[in-house]
């Protein structure tokens, strides 16, 4: 526990000029009374990550043949019956790359859906986490009882270190971005989920640092962030919370744990968004860890919505082969058919979530 306050306390005292030599980063960075003014007009964030129980990844969520605006609506309907505002959705800039229009066309489509149920979206660009050969076209079957067993990374490996893949990618980044810089029904941009996840350490702060760079010189109306997840990477996490207009975090741990996190990213004096939690064996739990982030007035999105092809019922490191249910879900609110998974759960939603 020490050492993980140490390594937190350093990314939060971390010498700030040496992360602001490149003033192309920050030229168009929100002050904090902009973050602050726009954080005020927002209610209380609360919501998930999602993607709909059809889809086992982004590139089956948004590809033309498996996109499914029923199953989208149905579902958001669910988040909506309980109080959620907020949904983060992950993008897929292979699925720009196929057919950049009708890509646009079909998140055109999603925004419409969510805002029918009073959602706003946080939109995710780049991706770390799991398969690192993303490809187009069908996607495989879930592998049964495997977490996130057909996930994939955007770009990929090597794909997110090499230098000549970035023309295409910052055309992507900022055709999306300018598309959507007016559109008040996204909230957010998410630029990075967890750069230097899958053992790819600092090698990730090339893209970072660009696809920074480059959504700043479209300045949406919107915020810019990248959320914190590890305290080892000191000079990735000093980069995210130095250049995020507001600061996001992901905490799957318990109580205490996550106070002491809070504590230390309040230094910062922005506002702030916890955009992943929730995993029940590890006592992240929306009985303990809801309530502590609606007194904190903290933006609340868990991992997960509805159960389906993801299968992040399952722990990340405890496989059911045999796809049995697990005796505790790890992710997820509701089954497929709308039922909570804990009718206990979606009360305290709700309760949290009832305007006065």
């Amino acid at each position: 526990m020490k050492k993980y306050i140490l390594n937190l306390f350093l990314i939060l005292t971390i010498n700030v000029g040496s992360a602001q030599e490149n003033n192309q980063y920050n030229q168009h960075k929100w002050s904090i009374k902009k973050a602050e003014n726009w954080y005020v007009q927002n209610n209380w964030l609360v919501g998930a990550n999602f993607i709909p129980s059809t889809a086992i990844n982004q590139l089956e969520m948004w590809q033309e043949d498996t996109f499914d605006p029923e199953t989208i609506d149905k579902e958001l309907g669910y988040a909506q019956s309980i109080g959620m505002n907020t949904m983060r959705v992950y993008l897929h800039s292979l699925v720009y790359k196929d057919n950049p229009e009708g890509f646009k066309n079909r998140m055109k489509t999603y925004l419409k859906i969510a805002d029918k149920h009073s959602i706003k979206t946080i939109f995710v660009i780049f991706d770390d986490v799991w398969d690192k050969n993303p490809k187009i076209g069908l996607q495989p079957s879930p592998k049964p009882g495997i977490h996130n067993s057909g996930w994939v990374q955007d770009p990929g490996d090597p794909a997110y270190k090499e230098d000549k893949n970035f023309p295409e990618l910052k055309i992507y980044v900022q055709d999306i971005i300018k598309t959507f810089s007016n559109d008040n029904r996204v909230l957010m941009w998410d630029l990075y989920n967890e750069p230097g996840n899958s053992e790819k350490m600092n090698t990730s702060m090339n893209l970072l640092s660009k696809v920074f760079e480059w959504a700043r010189e479209i300045n949406p109306n919107q915020p810019l962030t990248a959320g914190l997840w590890t305290w080892s990477f000191q000079e990735l996490n000093a980069f995210q919370a130095l250049n995020s207009d507001i600061i996001t975090y992901h905490h799957y741990g318990d109580v205490a744990e996550h106070q002491q996190v809070i504590n230390l990213l309040k230094s910062h004096g922005r506002p702030m968004i916890c955009t992943e939690y929730m995993a029940r064996t590890r006592n992240s739990r929306f009985s303990n860890i809801l309530p502590l982030l609606k007194k904190e007035n903290i933006g609340a999105i868990n991992w997960g919505l509805v159960a389906g092809k993801s299968n992040t019922i399952y722990q990340w490191d405890t496989p059911m082969v045999n796809g049995e249910e697990p005796n505790e879900w790890f992710h997820d609110v509701f089954k497929k058919e709308g039922t909570p998974y804990r009718q206990d759960e979606v009360n305290l939603i709700k309760k949290l979530t009832e305007k006065k």
